[in-house]
C-alpha cells in the first residue's frame, strides 16, 4: 500500500482539466494553491470545497472604502508557493469531499475552478445581479459544471488521472496506507482605518 498525496493528485488533475476544457483554459494552475481542510462530519451534506480569491474586485491587492470622513484600507495578504505569488486558494473539505461519487467530486473541482475570473487576476468570476458568484441560478451553474464534466470524462485518455477519486473515504483508506494533503491557514484580510 502506498501514500496518497491528495493535494498533489488534485493539482495534477487540475493541470489536465485546464489544458483540455476550453471554458477553463484561462487558468494558470501554478497560481492556484490546492489545500485540504477538515470537516467535523463525514456525511455528504454541507460544503465540499471553497475558493479564496487573493485579490479584490478588478484584481487589486488593496481596496478602500469610505464611511463619512473615515477611510478604511483593506489589504490582501501575500501568499507565495514555490516562488510564485498565488492568486487563489482552493480548499477541499475532507472527509466530506472524499465521500462523494467520482462524478460529484469532479463537479466539485470544476465548480471551484469555474469561479476563477476569466482575467485570471485573483478575483472571482462575477455574474450580473445580486448573486454575482453563481449567477441567477445555482442549479443552472451546477448543471453547466455537470455538462463540462461529462465532456471531460468522455474524452479522457488517461483514466489514472481520476482513479484516486474512486470510492468513499473508507474505500480510499483501504487502498492507501496514508492520506496526506497540504494545509494552509485561511488568509485574513488586513484592515487599516485612516482619517480622511
Amino acid at each position: 500500500m502506498k501514500t496518497l498525496n491528495l493535494t498533489a493528485e488534485i493539482e495534477k488533475l487540475v493541470g489536465n482539466i485546464v489544458s483540455r476544457v476550453p471554458a477553463l483554459n484561462h487558468i494558470d494552475p501554478s497560481r492556484v494553491l490546492v489545500c485540504v481542510a477538515s470537516t467535523r462530519g463525514g456525511g455528504i451534506h454541507g460544503t465540499y470545497a471553497k475558493i479564496h480569491p487573493l485579490r479584490f474586485p478588478g484584481g487589486g491587492r488593496t481596496m478602500e472604502k469610505w464611511r463619512g470622513s473615515k477611510r478604511t484600507v483593506y489589504s490582501m495578504p501575500k501568499v507565495t508557493h514555490r516562488g510564485m505569488d498565488m492568486l487563489y486558494i482552493i480548499y477541499f473539505l475532507v472527509p466530506r469531499f472524499l465521500n462523494l461519487t467520482v462524478r460529484e467530486k469532479l463537479i466539485t473541482i470544476f465548480h471551484e475552478l469555474y469561479h476563477v475570473s476569466p482575467e485570471m487576476n485573483g478575483d472571482i468570476r462575477r455574474f450580473p445581479g445580486k448573486n454575482y458568484a453563481h449567477g441567477s441560478s445555482r442549479k443552472r451553474y451546477n448543471a453547466l459544471m455537470a455538462h463540462l464534466v461529462e465532456g471531460y470524462l468522455r474524452d479522457l485518455e488517461d483514466e489514472n488521472l481520476v482513479r484516486f477519486l474512486e470510492g468513499d473515504m473508507d474505500a480510499i483508506r483501504s487502498r492507501y496506507r496514508v492520506i496526506v494533503g497540504r494545509r494552509f491557514p485561511v488568509p485574513r484580510i488586513q484592515m487599516e482605518n485612516c482619517e480622511g
